[in-house]
């Protein structure tokens, strides 16, 4: 333990350097905005800076894309609670109570409890992240390629059973993102594969184009064919923010359950955020003596899930740095972000990069607070942002978009790879298709192929190497059964009897 707390000192001491401090303060707040205006995500915004992380080197990349995932998580719960208009999915269920609340005139307390139960919860987070994921790495050195092939596989078939929307859409993503991936040269070999003959696609399309196409320049053409019109909105003043002392009361221990169910449904593959505040919300339900006052303004039904998707947010960092597998869009990102600054995580991560690591773990708690501090004194300024037509930024973002990729890589063949990608990410969305799952394709695309070259290999063929894996096999079964669950109550719901339509009066 006092090593932990001497790597946690050294990593504080870090942020001597007022750059990390600027950059963490940047990340929050725009965390924030974004989270508040509904459409842009923390995806976005990520993607849209992926293109500077070099300039920022891998520590200041993970301060800037920590302070914005975990301010995002957060301000998506002003618009929920205040307009009853989720910035962030994860935040629909936290609009059920919290808009109520505003509508019984207790806006205030339900931005307080948010904001209290997102602190505890996301402390609560980084303490796991910080002693879960050394031990983790020092469990997965013993991992082989049967292992790292079935969490590539867990990955992506749970991503594709447990997002919203078709399930068959999103397993057509992950064959598209696999595909796309492909394309370049072949590690094994050395060979260019699927080419077409083009230069410019010897190293594979780029990533950061890729992204920024499907998320920055998709979601600007989505926007701009919405209206915005958001009903008026009166923010709480100071004094209006303190729960009475029954709210706290209720609050605390909600936020506490909230936490932990978000941390660990945070270490599974898969929208963890979404799912870990819908299962603290139905948990809170069942566990209070009056069920009945879920929907109409109870305290619990703020700060549980609330505190879920912030724990949820701060355990996908556990699997990223310690087994350099991402388990969401948002970790791709991050992941994205280290290699192109030469920094590969994975089991040797924590003992390799201890300052990177722990500076990091500093970096979380520092944007935690600032989140604190920060949020709820100025919550009338992010109000004002919702008069403000997303439509209006969306010229800044392609702009930023074009910038970003051409300064990656000094290429027009890949600016157009952005926009194409764009385009096509708008066609598909509006058919419904998630992009989630195509990015992680594409990013658990090397391992995976590395992964199953080397099985096939070590195995010779023969199908009793995979099954004399334990691990292996764990993870496969409990796949596989979280599948079938999904599976059951997919069909359970549509075998439930519709209700009737009545049919109009006649005159």
């Amino acid at each position: 333990m006092a090593d932990v707390i001497d790597n946690l000192g050294a990593g504080f001491a870090a942020f001597a350097d007022p750059v990390y401090v600027v950059l963490a303060l940047v990340g929050v707040v725009l965390g924030t905005v974004v989270g508040v205006l509904p459409g842009i995500g923390p995806i976005g915004a990520m993607s849209v800076l992926l293109g500077v992380s070099t300039q920022l080197g891998p520590t200041g990349s993970l301060i800037l894309f920590a302070g914005i995932y975990f301010g995002s998580t957060y301000g998506g719960s002003t618009t929920s609670i205040l307009l009853n208009v989720p910035g962030e999915a994860s935040s629909v269920v936290t609009a059920l109570d919290g808009h109520a609340m505003t509508r019984r005139g207790r806006a205030g307390p339900a931005l307080t409890v948010a904001a209290v139960s997102s602190f505890l919860a996301g402390t609560i987070a980084i303490f796991g992240l910080m002693m879960f994921a050394p031990w983790l790495s020092g469990v997965a050195v013993e991992l082989g390629p049967p292992e790292y092939l079935a969490l590539c596989v867990a990955g992506l078939l749970l991503l594709a059973a447990l997002s919203e929307g078709s399930t068959a859409k999103a397993i057509v993503m992950i064959c598209a993102g696999l595909a796309i991936a492909t394309v370049g040269t072949d590690p094994a070999g050395g060979d260019l594969r699927f080419t077409m003959g083009s230069s410019d696609l010897a190293e594979g399309f780029s990533f950061i184009a890729l992204v920024m196409g499907v998320y920055g320049v998709a979601e600007a053409l989505t926007m701009a064919g919405r209206r915005w019109h958001p009903e008026p909105v009166r923010a709480p003043k100071l004094r209006e923010l303190l729960p009475s002392r029954q709210e706290a009361r209720a609050a605390a221990p909600a936020a506490v359950r909230g936490s932990v169910i978000g941390f660990l449904l945070g270490l599974v593959p898969g929208p963890a955020a979404v799912l870990s505040t819908f299962a603290s919300y139905v948990a809170e339900r069942r566990i209070s003596k009056h069920p009945e006052t879920f929907g109409k303004g109870t305290v619990e039904g703020v700060a549980g899930p609330e505190a879920a998707n912030n724990a949820a947010a701060g355990a996908a960092f556990v699997p990223l740095l310690a087994l350099g597998i991402p388990f969401a869009p948002t970790m791709a990102l991050v992941l994205a972000a280290l290699l192109l600054n030469g920094i590969v995580p994975g089991p040797t991560f924590v003992t390799d990069q201890p300052e990177l690591f722990w500076t990091v773990i500093a970096a979380m708690y520092i944007a935690n607070l600032m989140l604190l501090v920060l949020n709820l004194p100025l919550v009338g300024m992010f109000t004002r942002l919702l008069a403000v037509p997303p439509q209006a930024l969306m010229p800044l973002v392609i702009g930023l978009c074009v910038v970003g990729v051409y300064a990656e890589g000094n290429s027009m063949f890949d600016v157009a790879v952005m926009l194409v990608a764009g385009l096509l990410g708008f066609v598909l969305r509006r058919a419904g298709f998630n992009m989630a799952p195509l990015v992680l394709a594409v990013v658990l695309q090397p391992t995976l192929e590395t992964s199953l070259r080397q099985t096939l290999a070590y195995s010779d063929g023969d199908p009793g190497y995979i099954l004399g894996r334990p691990i292996t096999m764990v993870i496969l079964g409990l796949v596989a059964l979280a599948i079938a669950l999904s599976a059951r109550r997919a069909i359970a719901a549509r075998r439930a009897p519709q209700p009737a339509n009545r049919a109009p009066n006649s005159a």
